[in-house]
């Protein structure tokens, strides 16, 4: 047991190293050819965050653990909004852009019940896999040509983290190619260690793969998007943080859920269980974000407090669930009351937000 925890350590950092070693180098080859870095954010480093759910959940899917690659998705993006937007609103209250809330937090929700429908024969197959993959080329474009429409305010803040700061010589070329070498190799192998020991710990306890990718999976390789989105509030970054983290989640059912589904040998199977709480709690946090995000622009501490909250009524359900506890009936009928009335307040808040917000534009009527 001792070495299927530290197997499962060790291929978590490598992962992390890895992820980071890849978006160091892509970036700087990037910005050498001259791309712009609103344009490096938006594709390589999101991309480069989420490459250890890619590399976990292709690794699982070749080998037929679907529980475990749905998991790690799924999982991800309730961590994602509930745990790093949280923990981020809490360090410094976010300023949520004007494209976030029109365009990519819509766009997220949409994205998100489009998955639940494919999902809901009990399995996301080859074909499901092809239209959520044809969903990333799309939005990737519509993503690109968006970024041509950014404040400059926007523009400065990625210039800040993504602007090539090195000398274009033959050796830094090099370099970073051999970065982003290594950071694939270490993908890879870390993706199969820590699939491999997350699975030999879900056979020791008893619990279903499903569990272990929704909990320790997913947090662990969504912990790249934690780190950039706090240290991007802590900089005053607030689009790159919430960005960060509805980006993430856009591609993680569209590219590593697309991806998984096309080279799983017999698709990723979706229990009942999974379509009726897990992918629910999925479409019900990105629903969340348009009211939140609406109301003032930004998440305060205050809805950071709920949305960490919500993250651990789920996670806690999901522990007492598999561990057959006697209290989980009490905490059901908690959850059964307190998440509808906080939604609807949200909601009655945001209705509110809108009328003053009208009355600010016509202060006549």
């Amino acid at each position: 047991m001792t070495s299927n925890i530290l197997l499962f350590i060790t291929g978590l950092i490598i992962l992390i190293l890895g992820a980071d070693l890849l978006v160091r180098g892509a970036s700087k080859l990037a910005a050498a050819a001259g791309i712009p870095p609103l344009v490096i954010g938006l594709t390589i480093v999101a991309i480069g965050t989420a490459s250890p759910e890619i590399a976990v959940s292709l690794q699982a899917a070749s080998l037929g653990q679907g529980s475990l690659t749905l998991g790690n998705v799924l999982g991800s993006n309730i961590f994602n909004i509930l745990f790093v937007l949280g923990v981020t609103a809490l360090v410094a209250p976010i300023v949520i852009a004007e494209q976030l809330i029109r365009l990519d937090a819509p766009i997220m929700v949409g994205v998100s019940v489009l998955t639940f429908l494919l999902a809901l024969d009990g399995k996301l197959g080859v074909l499901d896999g092809i239209l959520l993959i044809f969903g990333l080329l799309g939005y990737t474009v519509f993503a690109l040509r968006q970024s041509r429409r950014e404040s400059a305010k926007v523009h400065k803040e990625y210039a800040r983290e993504f602007a090539d700061i090195e000398k274009h010589t033959a050796w830094n070329t090099t370099k970073n190619i051999l970065l982003m070498s290594i950071g694939l190799g270490l993908l890879v192998f870390g993706a199969r260690w820590l699939v491999d020991s997350a699975t030999s710990i879900a056979k020791t306890f008893g619990i279903s793969e499903l569990v272990i990718g929704l909990t320790i999976v997913a947090v662990g390789t969504s912990l790249p998007e934690v780190a950039t989105s706090i240290i991007a509030a802590l900089k005053g970054e607030s689009d790159i943080a919430v960005g960060n983290a509805v980006g993430s989640n856009i591609f993680n059912l569209l590219g590593v859920l697309g991806l998984s589904g096309v080279l799983a040998p017999e698709g990723i199977t979706v229990a009942s269980r999974v379509l009726s709480l897990d992918f629910l709690v999925m479409v019900f946090v990105a629903l969340v974000c348009l009211p939140v995000f609406y109301v003032d622009n930004k998440v305060s501490r205050g809805e950071g407090v709920l949305f960490l909250s919500y993250y651990v009524l789920y996670t806690s359900y999901l522990i007492l669930e598999a561990s057959r506890s006697s209290i989980l009936p009490a905490l059901t009928l908690f959850i059964l009351f307190y998440v509808p009335l906080t939604f609807i307040a949200l909601i009655m808040v945001t209705v509110r937000a809108r009328r003053i917000k009208r009355q600010r534009r016509n202060p006549t009527t």
